[in-house]
């Protein structure tokens, strides 16, 4: 089974909220919408499951186009941010609810929530009231009864952004393990970079209703094709530097710096280098890093890690940096970008130069 869209577009009042979407998505596997808010995912899921209809293009189901089909005529599921559950049923009834109206046999129906419950490790509360649970347990509600109906399509409009960071961890474990044991096709939305790698098969980044870029989620992480895909994919997002390849040395700032590979097998010209916040360093690790007299802004620690923000006449920089570290602001430090991580694009955006994914997770 596959879900395919094409040249889908949603215009509201004039504004285009979705532009030429051609995406094609294959059951078993968890696909993730990664884009900032107001990106689109939610308007471009609500095309998928026809609670809107697309201004140009077709949604296709397994071949089938559905673009007409109404809602309740689509096996169809989405698990929405807020817990929506009925207040006035049991854990029981809310994941029932959906086979109810599909008039499934009793015994069918009992059989499949207590199978869904104890997949969901909820099976103990099936009997309470959604006002006397947790909010990961009303959200395991929310899910179970998306899941229950084994459904052609479920869709996740970020469904984790409201719990802790906890149980955010043990529902993206069990929700990979779910669906690859499942003949679905899952979507899932979410603007964390760091969510998308842990949960996708496939990725698909999305920037004021474009698709940037769609593929297995590490390639589409390691090799960005534009400068928006690398900046959308990254939290911290890449740093970006303007730069001009010469004969022999390559120009940052008014420094020059000599050329070693892979800048040696590009033409001259001006280009932006990209590196990741985690590849930069305060020690020098090989003799052809790029040295930076930096000053310090802000230092900002978060658990056992340290985001050091850094600036110069020309650009600014943040380094991912594990454990904590004490800066002092306006002091001078020495930054260091190793050559073999650095992407480059040209002056139009394109990647012309990834590192490999060995080089990266050096």
């Amino acid at each position: 089974m596959s879900l395919t869209l094409e040249q889908l577009e949603r215009t509201v009042s004039g504004e285009k909220h979705i532009v030429d979407a051609n995406l094609t998505l294959e059951s078993g596997t968890f696909n993730v919408l990664l884009g900032h808010t107001l990106a689109g995912k939610t308007t471009l899921m609500r095309l998928m499951a026809g609670l809107d209809a697309p201004s140009r293009g077709r949604v296709l189901l397994n071949g089938r186009d559905m673009t007409g089909v109404p809602v309740r005529e689509r096996n169809v599921s989405m698990v929405y941010q807020q817990f929506i559950n009925y207040p006035t049923l049991n854990v029981f009834n809310n994941i029932a609810s959906p086979l109810k109206l599909a008039k499934v046999p009793k015994q069918e129906i009992v059989r499949r929530v207590e199978e869904t419950a104890g997949m969901l490790r909820i099976e103990h509360l099936l009997g309470r009231y959604p006002q006397e649970l947790s909010g990961g347990q009303q959200q395991r509600t929310a899910m179970a009864r998306a899941l229950v109906k084994e459904a052609d399509l479920v869709l996740f409009d970020e469904p984790l952004v409201n719990l802790d960071y906890k149980l955010r961890e043990e529902l993206r474990l069990e929700m990979r393990k779910l669906f690859h044991t499942r003949n679905t096709i899952a979507v899932y939305a979410t603007t964390e970079p760091g969510e998308a790698l842990a949960l996708g098969d496939t990725t698909t980044l999305l920037h004021e209703g474009r698709i940037l870029q769609n593929g297995p989620s590490d390639q589409v992480y390691h090799h960005p094709e534009t400068v928006e895909a690398a900046s959308l994919f990254g939290e911290p997002p890449i740093n970006l530097m303007n730069v001009e390849l010469r004969d022999s040395e390559l120009v940052i700032d008014r420094t020059t710096f000599p050329i070693s590979l892979p800048l040696a097998q590009l033409k001259p010209g001006r280009y932006r280098l990209g590196i990741r916040p985690s590849h930069l360093s305060l020690t020098r690790m090989r003799d052809d890093d790029l040295e930076f007299r930096m000053i310090v802004g802000v230092a900002e620690i978060s658990g056992s890690e340290t985001f050091l923000h850094v600036s110069s006449d020309a650009f600014d920089l943040v380094l991912h940096l594990s454990g904590i570290h004490d800066f002092h602001v306006d002091n001078e430090v020495r930054i260091y970008a190793p050559c073999h991580k650095l992407f480059v694009f040209d002056e139009s955006g394109d990647l012309v130069h990834a590192p490999s994914q060995i080089q990266q997770q050096a």
